[in-house]
């Protein structure tokens, strides 16, 4: 939809006040988000929960709190599949997996998981190449809703044959349907999926390293962030792995700043590992 000159000034006005609102009233900074993604999600947004205007939005936003979490949903980027990019998981199952095997515990960072879909991929991995049982998973995501939604493990059956094709394209050589099962339309796969998960809040543009990790995995997240909040969350990623680590991005991503501390194993899928010093030893 065109908007004439004025009114997309008065909407950029409208949107600066929104970001300030939500800082100051909540402490959640989307100012280094892409502006026109940004813009685009908050028009949603207000035709969500209001009249279309995003200073009404602005309005409720300041004095509803308990709209909160339905805002921050809107505002996370939640679209996802099973085995996305089927070809970055197989190069994930023949390259990284046997590599990470040569640690006797592995921690896992999954930085944007969204509803889970990604991070339940990542453990039926890990489950086939005999690695889940020595594995952590942390899943964050801005959104307490979404990681509700993660927890759950229940989607749409409709999806359940793309998942498998994705699966198959993967190099997956059992069935999905051995991780899940459907039921009154819905998808839900097995418990032993979580048992090694750990779902947390964690907010890129503010918050410090997550954990110290063997693989950090944030795909599809850093193409919404303005370039300063892409390289912040590049240098966490990168703190946030030992050396040897691997670091997986989105098939439009690319560690930025960072990259001379990385060698890539596949750089058309974006499957990096870490061979720079360690945020440890970068310290005087």
């Amino acid at each position: 939809m065109d908007h004439p000159p004025d009114d997309l000034e008065l909407e950029g006005i409208e949107l600066d006040l929104f970001v300030e609102a939500m800082r100051r009233r909540h402490g959640y900074d989307f100012g280094q988000y892409a502006p026109a993604s940004l813009l685009r999600r908050v028009r949603q947004l207000a035709q969500r929960h209001g009249d279309g205007a995003i200073s009404a939005l602005t309005h409720r936003l300041l004095h509803e709190p308990a709209l909160l979490p339905q805002l921050l949903e809107g505002l996370s980027v939640p679209a996802s599949d099973m085995f996305r990019d089927p070809s970055v998981f197989r190069a994930l199952r023949e390259q990284v997996l046997p590599l990470l095997a040569s640690w006797p515990q592995l921690t896992i960072w999954q930085a944007g998981c969204a509803h889970g879909e990604e991070v339940y991929s990542l453990a039926i991995l890990l489950e086939e190449a005999g690695l889940y049982e020595r594995s952590q998973i942390f899943a964050t995501d801005l959104s307490a809703q979404a990681l509700e939604r993660a927890r759950e493990g229940i989607y749409p059956l409709r999806s359940a044959q793309q998942w498998s094709r994705n699966y198959l394209a993967a190099g997956g050589s059992h069935s999905l349907s051995d991780y899940c099962s459907a039921r009154y339309g819905l998808l839900k796969l097995d418990g032993r999926l979580r048992r090694n998960v750990t779902f947390a809040q964690h907010n890129l543009a503010a918050d410090a390293v997550f954990c110290e990790a063997q693989l950090v995995l944030c795909r599809n997240v850093l193409i919404y962030f303005s370039n300063p909040l892409q390289q912040r969350s590049l240098a966490l990623f990168r703190d946030s792995l030992v050396r040897g680590g691997f670091l997986c991005l989105g098939l439009r991503e690319r560690p930025g700043a960072a990259e001379a501390d990385f060698a890539p194993i596949d750089a058309n899928l974006r499957i990096y590992r870490h061979i720079g010093p360690t945020a440890t030893e970068r310290r005087p």
